[in-house]
């Protein structure tokens, strides 16, 4: 059920992604990946390359050894879709932080703030290596409105992660 891009270098696209749907339904084949589609779609209209779509079930260990293979060597953005609620098998946020090397709550709080629904989330962001990793939850509408929420500060905040940026620039 993946589809696989290439990884292609840094230097060919300012902008790359990776999307993780996290769905048992979707590994099973009993439901499409719309949440997925959505969010490659936005990343593309916003500039982005998606170089890889992946898919895993609503399992800890299974979300924790994908985003650590997505991100490992990649200097992007990974996007997860789904298992941000309060559902027994929601366990995308607690994956994200066994891998995670810094958390961002400023953007997983700039996320929830979109909806009153957002308050429900227990999405989380962090780095891991040179990647940020965003938790979104698994619905179309959700997951580009919560993405949507942090798309202007993504930029900056992948400079300062790569070290491309003056953490403390003047204002003059």
């Amino acid at each position: 059920m993946a589809t696989r891009g290439s990884d292609r270098g840094p230097g060919l696209t300012q902008r790359r992604a990776k999307v993780l749907t996290v769905s048992d339904g979707v590994v099973a084949g009993t439901r499409e990946d719309r949440s997925g589609a959505a969010l490659a779609e936005l990343l593309t209209a916003e500039g982005y390359e998606v170089v890889d779509r992946v898919v895993c079930p609503d399992e800890l260990e299974p979300i924790a050894a994908t985003l650590r293979s997505l991100c490992s060597g990649f200097d992007g953005l990974v996007v997860t879709t789904g298992g941000t609620g309060f559902g027994p098998r929601d366990v995308t946020p607690e994956a994200t932080l066994l891998v995670i090397e810094r958390g961002a709550p400023g953007l997983a709080e700039a996320m929830r703030t979109v909806s009153p629904l957002g308050r429900l989330s227990r999405a989380v962001a962090g780095t891991l290596g040179r990647s940020l990793v965003l938790n979104v939850p698994g619905s179309p509408g959700g997951a580009t409105e919560c993405l949507g929420a942090v798309l202007d500060v993504l930029p900056p905040a992948r400079a300062l992660l790569g070290g491309d940026q003056d953490p403390h620039p003047s204002a003059g």
